[in-house]
């Protein structure tokens, strides 16, 4: 009992932690960025006006699309790296 509790204490400062994280990709050489936290919140979506500019709408709509899947992802392999630690401790298999 005293070992669950000590893991969910734990598991509620990762995700204390993870609210500060900060993952940052990009797409398109740099003509979208974007900023998620580790629990998966967009911070800002940045589009520079030059590279977009010379590019055609479908070809900005793939680079949005892959900056946020992107930065999804980053953002999940985070918070999976920090939960295995107490994962043992809640009896969760697979983490």
């Amino acid at each position: 009992m005293f070992e669950k509790s000590k893991a969910l204490f734990e598991l509620k400062k990762i995700q204390s932690a993870l609210a500060k994280e900060t993952i940052e990709v990009e797409a398109g050489n740099g003509a979208v960025k974007v900023k998620i936290n580790g629990e998966q919140k967009i911070q800002k979506i940045t589009l520079d006006d030059e590279l977009v500019a010379d590019a055609d709408l479908r070809k900005v709509e793939k680079w949005i699309e892959s900056a946020i899947t992107q930065a999804i992802t980053r953002s999940q392999q985070l918070a999976a790296e920090k939960m295995r630690s107490v994962a043992g401790g809640l009896g969760l298999p697979g983490l």
